[in-house]
């Protein structure tokens, strides 16, 4: 069955996406979350329409997000956490800590469009995360955790 996605799918699609899930999958889950339509003939005309009204602000906000990545490219990130004797911090590094990182060097990103790369965070030291600017624009950021 061919959907019609309204909002982002993790591991399926973007919004306003055309993708073929099994029958169950959108009877199930995508349809009545209102996560998606039924691509039906009308709602694929209606969909024409809307993508080409939006296309040239899509062309726009990708610009930003590809300036708002390449300003951050440069940058270093360090988060403070507080260490115990044994070099381990206390808790663990998230995506909110990371997101107030970015945010105090004049950046706003999402704390959902982070993914920290590997396991959880829970020594010092240096890691990466992959920053998910627009769903065209996605760049591996490398980030400090030190002392606090």
């Amino acid at each position: 069955m061919e959907v019609i996605l309204k909002q982002d799918v993790e591991h399926l699609g973007y919004a306003n996406d055309v993708v073929k899930v099994r029958d169950g999958y959108a009877r199930n889950f995508l349809l009545p979350r209102g996560l998606a339509i039924a691509a039906t003939e009308p709602a694929r005309k209606q969909l024409a329409e809307t993508m080409k009204q939006r296309a040239h602000k899509e062309a726009k906000i990708k610009t930003e997000a590809e300036k708002m990545a390449e300003g951050l490219a440069n940058k270093t990130l360090k988060i403070g956490a507080k260490v115990g004797e044994s070099g381990k911090i206390f808790g663990s590094v998230n995506t909110i800590m990371l997101a107030d990182a970015i945010k105090a060097l004049g950046f706003e990103v999402d704390r959902k469009n982070i993914k920290i790369k590997g396991d959880a965070i829970k020594a010092t030291g240096k890691y990466e995360a992959e920053v998910a600017f627009h769903r065209d624009v996605v760049r591996t950021i490398s980030f400090e955790v030190v002392e606090e």
